[in-house]
């Protein structure tokens, strides 16, 4: 099975399709980009990994397929301080960040303790959540 066809891509695809968008080549080199990310990619970053599977295509064409994917819901735009923006699928479970200000690289991960504190304060005010995003920012520690 090659990185165009797995069932991410056909995913992505299908959505695409769900907006009578036209399924290029183009177009399935930025799928598979981003159904092959471990991180989350910025436009730029989409572009250069799409390039990679086929050089015709343009930053337009990433921008307006990163749009169609985010407006159904299929990808998640983050917008990290001083970053820009960086995308992700949306089919994960829910994480939360933590973005390294000296580097930018974004690290992903779950607490159940958060969570659980999250909610017994908005508990405790009187309110139950319904959405909630986690963005912490840090520089690692001197290893001394």
């Amino acid at each position: 099975m090659s990185e165009t066809d797995t069932p991410m891509v056909d995913d992505l695809e299908h959505e695409l399709r769900a907006e009578g968008v036209r399924i290029t080549r183009q177009r399935v080199a930025i799928l598979s980009a981003l159904a092959n990310s471990s991180d989350h990619p910025s436009a730029e970053e989409v572009l250069e990994r799409s390039r990679k599977q086929d050089s015709s295509v343009s930053l337009a064409t990433v921008y307006r397929t990163l749009s169609i994917l985010e407006g159904r819901g299929t990808i998640l735009r983050n917008e990290f301080d001083g970053t820009g923006a960086r995308f992700e699928l949306a089919n994960k479970p829910h994480h939360d960040h933590l973005i390294d200000v000296d580097t930018g690289d974004v690290i992903e991960f779950i607490s159940p303790r958060i969570e659980e504190l999250q909610a017994e304060i908005a508990r405790e005010l009187g309110y139950d959540i319904v959405h909630h995003r986690l963005e912490l920012y840090g520089k690692v520690r001197n290893r001394d």
